[in-house]
């Protein structure tokens, strides 16, 4: 097992709001490697047992995977460079089924590698991104669709003229033939105008069987998560700045394909108030909040409902830090915070 690593007490102001607020104690935390500049993590369960964690590591530009059952650090890939298999500031990472598609934010492009051989099968975006942060990806009848953040700024990394804010989000499309990829870029979107205007962005998720893209806005004046269609259309409902008084980050999705129903799991990052508000999935009613005992400063966020080792509901995993990966059980997170620990058979 990995050991703890222990930090001074961490002062943990409560919201002020009626519904609960818990801190649990995590499951493990990984080996710490500040240098590494931990960012994102994902998860892979592959056909042989695999239960790999996996997160991207900004300075290192690589990242680096490890047993999702008991934070064991397993091997990492990549390296410095803009080649096939390298990276540089590597951020958003998403996967499904045996692929891994990596955001690289300082080589303007995403980067797909097969799992569980870690081979790189080319890259893309190139042309159309110019400051990629976060990805969100799902499958249809089209193929891998992906969403992606695009923060650009202009110089001292202010934000841009509303008017220029109409590709935030670029949407493509990602076919896979042996180990050829097949990639069509389908729009660019983002509103130029009123409340769905996206100033900061970096964390985005996509919950296709209710429409949605939930896109976290860090911008100081907004702090909101902007709810927009997978269409590209800002759909006027926002999760309020109220719930986020330092910076919303990674959102996660806890679902029921039976009946849509779930949670988003969201972050309000900050390096002492650290706190996951969690959101009814159809109504977006404010379920309660938790914090882990250590974890603090949460970028990326990853949820498995998948049994395995000791967790048999499934598992929430935040970044802690910069550094590290926590863990906390789903069945501590829903029994603190009355949610269902599993759907209905």
């Amino acid at each position: 097992m990995v050991l703890f690593i222990v930090h001074p007490l961490i002062s943990r102001e409560k919201l002020s709001t009626s519904a609960k607020k818990e801190v649990l104690k995590e499951a493990f935390h990984t080996q710490r490697d500040e240098s590494d500049n931990v960012d994102s993590p994902a998860l892979w369960h592959g056909k042989d047992g695999q239960n790999w964690l996996l997160a991207t590591a900004k300075e290192g530009n690589t990242v680096i995977i490890f047993d999702a059952a008991n934070g064991q650090k397993i091997t990492t890939f990549g390296e410095s460079g803009k080649g096939i298999g390298q990276m540089e500031r590597p951020n958003g990472i998403a996967v499904i089924d045996s692929f891994a598609v990596i955001v690289e934010r300082d080589n303007h492009r995403l980067q797909v590698f097969s799992l569980p051989s870690l081979n790189s099968l080319g890259f893309f975006g190139q042309e159309q991104l110019i400051r990629p942060y976060g990805i969100a990806m799902d499958k249809t009848e089209n193929g891998y669709e992906l969403y992606v953040t695009d923060n650009y700024e202009l110089a001292g990394e202010s934000i841009p003229p509303v008017d220029s804010l109409f590709h935030r989000v670029h949407h493509f499309v990602l076919n896979v033939n042996d180990t050829t990829l097949q990639v069509k870029h389908l729009k660019a979107f983002g509103a130029t105008e009123g409340s769905g205007v996206l100033y900061k962005v970096e964390s985005i998720l996509v919950d296709r069987p209710l429409n949605r893209l939930l896109i976290a806005d860090e911008y100081e004046m907004q702090r909101n998560i902007k709810i927009y269609t997978t269409e590209g259309e800002f759909t006027g409902e926002a999760i309020p700045n109220k719930y986020f008084k330092y910076e919303p980050e990674g959102i996660a999705l806890w679902s029921c394909k039976a009946d849509t129903s779930g949670y988003y799991i969201t972050t309000d990052q900050d390096v002492l108030n650290n706190w996951f508000p969690v959101f009814d999935r159809k109504t977006l009613k404010y379920m309660g909040s938790f914090a882990g005992e250590v974890t603090r400063n949460t970028d990326g966020v990853a949820l498995t409902q998948h049994s395995f080792g000791n967790f048999k509901n499934g598992v929430f995993y935040p970044v802690h830090n910069d550094g590290s990966i926590t863990a906390i059980s789903w069945k501590e997170i829903a029994e603190a915070l009355g949610l269902k620990v599993d759907c209905p058979k």
